[in-house]
């Protein structure tokens, strides 16, 4: 499990991060990260769960696929916190051409 960072003061005019607004599964696999997609996918398949118009016969497949998904999600960030990473995509860093 990751820690949360410590708490820390505000400083002035500091605005808090943007909200991150999850991706569809159709987005995800078009141009998501394969966390991203993961995640999307959980997100659809506990929707499914949680829905009274599942059929009873189709909830223990989709408990059990939901339970997978979630396992390789911790698999995926264990290895980017092992690799020093979040689930995110790296910020865009100047190019400099003095380097080449």
């Amino acid at each position: 499990m990751t820690r949360k960072p410590p708490l820390r003061a505000v400083a002035a005019g500091e605005q808090p991060p943007a909200p991150v607004i999850p991706k569809s599964v159709t987005e995800a696999a078009k141009d998501g990260t394969e966390r991203e997609l993961w995640a999307a996918m959980r997100d659809r398949v506990a929707e499914s769960v949680e829905s009274k118009a599942t059929a009873p016969r189709d909830l223990a497949a989709l408990t059990k696929r939901l339970g997978e998904i979630v396992r390789e999600i911790k698999q995926i960030d264990a290895r980017l916190a092992k690799e020093g990473r979040t689930g995110g995509r790296a910020a865009d860093e100047s190019f400099d051409a003095s380097a080449v």
